[in-house]
C-alpha cells in the first residue's frame, strides 16, 4: 500500500543534540526504513540551520542515522531563496557562518559580498574591537560595488561588526564609506532566514539563535533612525513559504518512488513550539483557507515585510497539485521543550517568535506532544494504520 502522508523532520533537539544523535533516533528511522535501508515513506529534513552546505547536512545525518539521505531530503533556512528570483541579479551582502558566498551562489545569487571584504574595503567602519583598528589612516576606497541588498544567513561569529556594517550599509544606500547626509527610507531590501530565538544544543539551557541576532539588528535601527526595520522576506520556520517548499519536496520523493497515491498528510515533527509548531499549525490553516484574502493569516499587514513572500507562495499555491490537506505539529521532549512535572501539556505566555508574526496562542499548541521522535512516528503509523 503506497503512503498517502509523509514526515517533516526538524533536526536540532529532534533527531540530534548538538553532535550527539538523540537515542530515540535511529529506533525511529529503522520504523521507517525496509529491511534493504530505503524509506518506506517520504521524509523531508525541515531545518532553520543554514551555515552549510545541503550536502553537508545531509552527510551529518547519514550518519547520525545509520542510512544514506540525499541533499534533496534537506531544507536548509535559507533554501527556498531560490523562489525570490527578483533579488539574483542584484549585489548582494551576505551575513552568517559557514560558506555564505558558496550557499548564496548555489541558491541563484550572482553577485554577493561578504561582512568580511566588505570590512576589508571600509576599515575605518569596524570600530569595536581596539586590537581591529588600524592603526593608520587607510587611503579612500575606490572601484566597491554598490551594495543593493542584504541577505542574513544566520547569526554571524562577531555580532558587534555585522550589527555596525549591516546597519551603515542600509544607513547609506549601500554605499558605507560615503558621508551621511539623510536615512533613506525604505531602506534597501533585507532577506532574513532562520527566525529561531532559541535552539538546543549540548547545553542544558536553550542557546541564543538568529532570532536573537534579528531582535539586535532591529531594535539598533529603530533606536538609531525612529523607524521600523523592514523585511522583503522572512524564510525558514515557522514561515508558509518554507512548509510549501518542503510540500513540493514531499511530493517529488513520492514521484520518483512511483507511489502512485497522492499525499495528503503532512506530520511535521520538532521540539520548538514557536517555530516548529507555530510553522505547522500556521500552515496547516493556509492549507485550510480556501481564500486568498486570509493568505497573510498570522501575519503582520505590513506591506513591506510581508507582501513579497506572500506573493511567492500565491505563485506556488497555483502550481501545487492541492493533493495535501492537513499539516498536524507533533511535538517532543527531546530539546527546547520541557513539558511541567504536573501537566502534560502547558500553554506558552511568552512569545518567542517573530516580530512580525502575530501571537496567537493557538498556533503554539501542538497537535500532539509525544516524549521522542520514535514516538512521533509510531503515532502517525497509528493514524495512518500502518504497519
Amino acid at each position: 500500500q503506497p503512503p498517502a502522508f509523509g514526515f517533516l523532520f526538524d533536526v536540532d533537539g529532534v533527531l540530534v543534540r548538538g553532535s550527539q544523535p538523540v537515542p530515540a533516533a535511529r529506533r525511529a528511522f529503522q520504523r521507517l526504513a525496509d529491511g534493504s535501508g530505503r524509506l518506506r515513506v517520504p521524509v523531508v529534513f525541515l531545518t532553520n540551520a543554514g551555515n552549510c552546505l545541503r550536502s553537508a547536512k545531509a552527510r551529518e545525518l547519514s550518519q547520525a542515522l545509520g542510512l544514506q539521505v540525499s541533499p534533496e531530503q534537506v531544507i536548509l533556512s535559507h533554501s527556498p531563496l531560490q523562489l525570490f528570483r527578483q533579488f539574483h541579479q542584484r549585489c548582494m551582502l551576505v551575513d552568517g557562518q559557514g560558506p555564505v558566498e558558496e550557499n548564496a551562489h548555489n541558491l541563484g545569487f550572482k553577485h554577493v559580498v561578504t561582512i568580511e571584504a566588505l570590512r576589508k574595503a571600509y576599515p575605518l567602519l569596524d570600530m569595536v574591537d581596539l586590537s581591529r583598528r588600524p592603526k593608520e589612516l587607510p587611503p579612500p576606497t575606490t572601484g566597491f560595488p554598490t551594495i543593493e541588498g542584504v541577505i542574513l544567513f544566520g547569526e554571524p561569529v562577531r555580532w558587534e561588526t555585522s550589527l555596525q556594517l549591516i546597519a551603515d550599509v542600509l544607513l547609506s544606500n549601500g554605499n558605507p564609506g560615503a558621508e551621511l547626509q539623510e536615512v533613506p527610507y525604505p531602506h534597501l531590501p533585507v532577506l532574513a532566514c532562520n527566525m529561531d530565538l532559541l535552539w538546543m544544543a549540548e547545553a542544558k539551557m536553550p542557546r541564543f539563535g538568529h532570532g536573537t541576532f534579528l531582535l539586535c539588528l532591529e531594535n539598533i535601527y529603530k533606536k538609531v533612525t525612529g523607524r521600523e526595520l523592514k523585511y522583503e522576506a522572512l524564510i525558514g520556520k515557522p514561515s508558509p513559504v518554507t512548509y510549501h517548499y518542503a510540500e513540493c519536496l514531499i511530493q517529488q520523493q513520492a514521484e520518483q518512488q512511483g507511489w502512485k497515491a497522492p499525499i495528503r498528510r503532512l506530520y511535521a515533527v520538532g521540539d520548538n513550539p514557536m517555530s516548529d509548531v507555530y510553522g505547522a499549525n500556521l500552515y496547516n490553516s493556509y492549507l485550510k483557507s480556501a481564500q486568498q484574502s486570509q493568505v497573510q493569516a498570522g501575519v503582520k499587514r505590513s506591506p513591506q515585510a510581508a507582501s513579497p513572500q506572500t506573493e511567492v507562495y500565491l505563485e506556488l499555491r497555483k502550481d501545487r497539485n492541492n493533493s495535501v490537506e492537513s499539516c498536524e505539529s507533533i511535538l517532543v521532549c527531546t530539546g527546547v521543550y520541557k513539558p511541567k512535572e504536573t501537566e502534560a501539556c502547558t500553554r506558552e505566555t511568552v512569545f518567542h517568535g517573530h516580530r512580525d508574526f502575530c501571537f496567537d496562542p493557538s498556533l503554539v499548541e501542538a497537535s500532539h506532544i509525544v516524549q521522542d521522535v520514535d514516538d512521533a512516528v509510531q503515532l502517525a503509523f497509528r493514524r495512518e494504520n500502518w504497519s
